[in-house]
């Protein structure tokens, strides 16, 4: 019988969550004879190397100590995403008025988002449950402890499995910066503020990468006072400064505190508060109290405790495992998928991943990580969306771009929808109409991203975009007049005197 795993807090979303995903009754397989491919880990990369596999007609075993579905389901993607929805539903409920409607300004009701965050997470949960893998898909789940052996043999909890190929996929964990007393003091972070069931009424949000803005910005519009502590001179460093200036902007009208350019001394407690005491860019020094920290910075690799220095597969803890373009380890029977080896950490990349490594592990593929094309977005409002290369990484590459910008305001059903921030930015290899790189900013840029990555992918330039019928008005007609503008480099004064000639013959 499995450990038992529990979720707080244990109502009964939770404990339908866990039965599906780490049932407490559940009984391992008896393994007979050789694996095919043993994965360890059920996380979305796990998940789909021995879906895809068993679908494929390999032999496999699919090995996870704790929940199933990993941090997608349990911690990331579907809580954070239903929270998200709940903040953005009470923002647009308090800015109706611009519509001419008349909506109740009460106070929301942090403990009802967040239960119906819970039952959606358990109702989604049967997707990645431990049964339907092993009913539905004919893969031996086993829930416990796994540990490499020796070559082709891996130990779950006392019971050993023998395999010809093996795939790890273990994931990462949220890990705190050093900073001193925060221990002490405690801390929220993405794999713990899902079990919040009453609003904290202050809130310090530590680093303003993606998940730091996507739940600051959610916890203020259900009511929290947050302020965001942040190095970096902009939220959202990673991305272009004009488009993180959008967002931040947004978050300064949303009325969340940006403490930017500071670094942090220490945490202290004063009874039940806690105070941050940070040290600010000009030198001042200034003390936060707060009643929760949130630890929106820094992820650790799953890579100790399961013996792969006993299979020669080389890891830092830091890093994570070592794996070739092609995901294989520095062991040739054992390949490597998602955030426990990549730099890529999405759900999506991992998904992508997966099967490129059921190609190469079982059918002898050459398939290589380095041939996707990999988009991302954060989910604030408005959201930022980037896929291919910024101008600075063509720029370090020797590439010279041309860039094409259309705003979303120049987008008629952006204007109808009071969705007017933001713009769509295209990179296209100077001279020609080839995509390189494209970053969206809009209410909806997760949803516009996509088509652009369609393009890259398959070769498609920018101008086509211009020969597409769009439905009229939608807020997709942003790619439109973006391709436009690229049209209008190509109408030169020589070509315009042709064109006039021409007219004028057939007059």
């Amino acid at each position: 019988m499995p450990k038992p795993v529990t979720v707080e807090p244990q109502d009964a979303h939770n404990q339908k969550l866990v039965a599906n995903v780490h049932p407490h009754d559940w009984i391992n397989p008896t393994p007979e004879g050789r694996y095919n491919l043993v994965v360890l880990g059920a996380g979305t990369a796990g998940l789909i190397t021995a879906l895809v596999a068993s679908s494929l007609g390999a032999r496999v075993a699919l090995i996870e100590r704790h929940l199933m579905g990993g941090d997608c389901l349990n911690v990331g993607c579907v809580p954070s995403k239903a929270v998200i929805k709940a903040a953005r539903t009470v923002h647009d409920a308090r800015s109706a008025g611009k519509l001419g409607l008349d909506v109740s300004d009460a106070p929301p009701d942090f403990a009802a988002a967040m239960e119906r965050m819970r039952e959606i997470r358990s109702r989604i949960s049967h997707e990645d449950s431990a049964r339907r893998y092993r009913d539905e898909f004919g893969i031996d789940v086993y829930l416990g402890e796994a540990r490499f052996l020796g070559q082709g043999r891996v130990d779950v909890d006392g019971t050993e499995l023998q395999f010809k190929r093996a795939v790890v996929a273990t994931g990462a964990r949220a890990v705190a910066p050093g900073i001193e007393g925060l221990a002490e003091a405690g801390y929220l972070d993405n794999e713990t503020v899902f079990t919040l069931t009453e609003r904290p009424r202050r809130l310090a949000v530590i680093g303003a990468g993606p998940i730091g803005c996507e739940l600051a910005q959610s916890f203020r519009r259900l009511g929290s006072e947050v302020a965001i502590l942040e190095m970096g001179p902009h939220i959202l460093s990673r991305e272009d400064a004009d488009a993180a200036a959008i967002v931040q902007e947004a978050f300064v009208r949303d009325g969340v505190e940006l403490v930017l350019g500071c670094s942090i001394e220490r945490v202290s407690k004063r009874g039940d508060e806690k105070v941050v005491h940070v040290r600010c860019s000009e030198g001042r020094e200034r003390a936060i109290v707060v009643d929760e920290i949130l630890v929106g910075a820094g992820r650790a690799p799953n890579v100790e405790g399961m013996g792969l220095e006993t299979v020669g597969v080389r890891f830092d803890p830091r890093k994570g495992v070592e794996v070739d373009d092609q995901l294989r380890t520095s062991n040739k029977h054992i390949f490597a998928a998602g955030d426990c080896c990549m730099a890529w950490k999405f759900t999506h990349a991992a998904d992508a991943a997966a099967k490129i490594v059921v190609q190469n592990a079982l059918f002898f593929g050459r398939k290589k990580l380095s041939d996707l094309v990999m988009p991302w977005c954060t989910y604030t409002d408005p959201e930022i969306a980037h896929v291919g290369l910024y101008a600075h990484q063509a720029a370090e590459r020797g590439i010279e771009v041309d860039t094409y910008e259309a705003p979303m305001a120049d987008t008629n059903r952006a204007v109808t929808d009071g969705e007017e921030e933001g713009f769509a930015k295209i990179h296209v290899k100077k001279g020609t109409d080839q995509i390189l790189g494209a970053t969206i900013v809009a209410s909806h840029a997760g949803e516009l991203i996509t088509p652009v990555t369609l393009a890259i992918q398959q070769g498609i330039g920018l101008g086509t975009f211009g020969n597409v019928i769009f439905p009229y008005p939608t807020q997709a007609e942003v790619l439109k007049r973006a391709a436009g503008q690229y049209t209008r480099t190509r109408l030169t004064p020589t070509v315009a005197r042709l064109f006039g000639g021409l007219m004028r013959l057939r007059r």
